[in-house]
C-alpha cells in the first residue's frame, strides 16, 4: 500500500486550524492538524444520520432541508436518495476548499451530488442560515465537527450549546427533526438538548471496518408544539 499524499489544504475561517485532504490510492481522507475529521472509507453513520432525518420529513410537501458540512458529500448523497423530487437541500460550508474539493477529486465517491438540482450551496457558517430563516426548514443535519465541541474551530460550540440549540429549533417548522452527527456519546448535550426543547432520541450506529464496538452517536431532536 502506498502512503498518504497531500493533495490539498486550506485554513479553517476564524480560529480553526489547517484542512488538509490526502489520498492513498483511491482512499482520500480530511484532517484538521493531526486529527481525521473523516475518511472515504468509513461513512455508514453519516449516511445514517441523512437517512434517519430524511425519512420522517420525506412525505411533506416540498420538504426543506439545511446541511451543515459538507465533508465528503456521503451525508448529502443519502439525504438525497430518500428525498423525493420537489425536496431542497440548502448546504452550509464554511470551508470553500471542501466546496471545490467536492466538485474536483472527491465528487466521485458519492455520485457528485453537488450537480444535483435540488441542492443549493452556501459558503457560510451555518448559523446565519439559520438565523436568517426562522420556521424554514422541516429538518436541520449538522455535521460541522466531531461532535458537540468545536475540534476544528471554536467558534463551533455555540452550535451545541443552548443558545444555538435555541436558534436551530425556531429555525425549524412545527414537527420539525434536529439531526445531531458525534463520534461518540455526550450526555450533556442530550440533557441542552431537552432544554432547547427537543423531544430527544439517541441513536448509536455501529461502524464497520473499525475497532470492535466502536460506535458513532446520532440525536434526533424534535419540534413537538
Amino acid at each position: 500500500m502506498h502512503s498518504w499524499t497531500l493533495e490539498d489544504s486550506a485554513r479553517v475561517p476564524g480560529n480553526g486550524g489547517e484542512m488538509r485532504l490526502y489520498r492513498r490510492d483511491g482512499e482520500f481522507s480530511i484532517r484538521v492538524d493531526e486529527d481525521e475529521l473523516m475518511n472515504s472509507q468509513v461513512h455508514g453513520s453519516e449516511d445514517a444520520l441523512a437517512e434517519l432525518a430524511c425519512s420522517r420529513v420525506r412525505a411533506r410537501p416540498q420538504p426543506r432541508v439545511l446541511l451543515g458540512g459538507l465533508g465528503m458529500g456521503y451525508t448529502l448523497a443519502a439525504a438525497l436518495q430518500v428525498l423525493g423530487p420537489e425536496a431542497r437541500v440548502v448546504v452550509a460550508e464554511l470551508v470553500p476548499a471542501v466546496v471545490a474539493w467536492n466538485r474536483g477529486p472527491l465528487g466521485g465517491l458519492a455520485g457528485h451530488p453537488l450537480d444535483d438540482r435540488r441542492v443549493t450551496v452556501r459558503e457560510v457558517d451555518v448559523r446565519k442560515v439559520m438565523r436568517a430563516d426562522k420556521s424554514g426548514f422541516d429538518a436541520i443535519l449538522l455535521d460541522v465537527d466531531n461532535g458537540p465541541e468545536g475540534l476544528t474551530r471554536q467558534e463551533n460550540n455555540w452550535l451545541y450549546s443552548l443558545d444555538g440549540l435555541s436558534v436551530a429549533f425556531a429555525a425549524l417548522r412545527s414537527g420539525g427533526l434536529l439531526a445531531v452527527w458525534s463520534a461518540g456519546p455526550d450526555p450533556a448535550f442530550t440533557q441542552r438538548l431537552h432544554k432547547a426543547g427537543f423531544l430527544v432520541e439517541e441513536v448509536l450506529i455501529k461502524l464497520h471496518g473499525v475497532a470492535e464496538g466502536e460506535r458513532h452517536t446520532i440525536w434526533l431532536g424534535s419540534r413537538v408544539e
